[in-house]
């Protein structure tokens, strides 16, 4: 999908003076904001803006003020292996 955005020209200036890449500035606020509302997944947002791995995807929406959970089911399955990994130690 293509998405035009239409911004006052002297706005426009300011604007592109203060980012080195405007659109990708955009897309990146976009993407950001879609996770914090729980629009879109860390791995949308990962192909949203072509990153190479879900590292690079959570640093970008660090970067962004915004911090990747876990969720719930990610939560009780990491528990479930924290489980298993003492009991195999007994």
């Amino acid at each position: 999908m293509n998405l035009t955005v239409t911004i006052p020209d002297d706005l426009a200036a300011e604007l592109g003076a203060g980012f080195q890449n405007l659109g990708r500035a955009v897309l990146e606020a976009l993407a950001t904001e879609a996770y914090a509302k729980d629009v879109l997944s860390l791995d949308q947002v990962r192909r949203m803006l072509e990153l190479e791995s879900r590292w690079d995807a959570q640093a970008l929406l660090s970067r962004h003020g915004v911090w990747p959970g876990q969720t719930a089911e990610e939560v009780m399955a990491d528990a479930s292996r924290s489980s298993e990994f003492r009991h195999a130690g007994r």
